[in-house]
């Protein structure tokens, strides 16, 4: 064992504590600035945590996948949280150091649309942010050109012997997923005999899960975005508010939504 290893050197804390850069005079924009980039470390754990499940559940690993993707549940209510210290910054201490942002914007975050795609949300213009940072693009190239977790569990769904059509199972991975009637029946039979097919149902909810938490986390993000701008642009140019509350009806994992109404 290493006697000279310290604490702060095996944390790198200079490193991460000199990483906050305000570009102006305001106490708060410290706060701003924290709270985001400790959101991009979660979001580099939770893509850590779902590039191993989405592999053991390739593979047929259901059981020792439910770790990961309960990892990410937590970490996504962490997350969560943390817009309720966001909002402690009133209007007024936020519109002191706006200006200095720039034409920054959370929806350039290649991290956030890294998990996006790997949990099957695809949206390739997203992309276009990140010509300037190549490991950044290539990273998301990788997950938005490959196979979602809900690809690898609708997969791992015909391993076990359900019918799924070859257009499910083979496509073009880049391309937004369709809702298929066959896939929504085959995991409400899942659901009607948890006992015989107690792994998928057990993967099924854990995916509901994330569906559910990332949808939470949207509309946090929602709320705490209007109390502190109203209805002003972001500043990257969206419609701020308005263009929030459009993402939070996404689902990741459709058919698992619909099905209940089967039940």
């Amino acid at each position: 064992m290493s006697t000279d290893v310290t604490y702060a050197s095996y944390l790198a804390l200079d490193d991460i504590l000199a990483a906050q850069r305000p570009g102006s005079d305001q106490p708060d924009e410290q706060l701003f600035i924290i709270i985001h980039q400790t959101k991009e470390l979660w979001l580099k754990q939770m893509i850590s945590e779902l590039k191993l499940a989405k592999a053991q559940v390739r593979s047929g690993e259901l059981v020792p996948a439910y770790k990961g993707l309960a990892r990410v549940s937590r970490i996504q209510a962490v997350m969560t949280l943390s817009w309720d210290v966001l909002a402690t910054m009133t209007p007024s201490d936020y519109s002191r150091f706006r200006g200095v942002l720039g034409s920054s914007s959370g929806f350039q975050s290649d991290q956030f649309r890294t998990v996006e795609y790997l949990l099957g949300l695809k949206d390739g213009r997203y992309l276009e942010y990140q010509r300037d940072r190549p490991a950044a693009e290539q990273a998301m190239a990788e997950a938005l050109n490959g196979p979602s977790l809900w690809d690898d569990a609708n997969a791992a769904l015909a391993s076990a012997g359900f019918q799924l059509p070859a257009h499910v199972l083979a496509r073009d991975w880049a391309e937004p997923y369709a809702p298929d009637p066959a896939v929504e029946a085959a995991w409400a039979e899942v659901y009607r005999d948890t006992e015989r097919w107690w792994d998928l149902y057990q993967l099924a909810e854990k995916l509901v899960d994330l569906d559910d938490a990332l949808a939470t986390w949207r509309h946090k993000h929602v709320l705490t975005v209007e109390r502190i701008i109203g209805g002003k642009r972001g500043t990257g140019g969206t419609a701020g508010v308005k263009y929030l509350q459009g993402t939070v009806a996404k689902r990741a994992f459709p058919e698992l939504w619909s099905l209940r109404t089967l039940l």
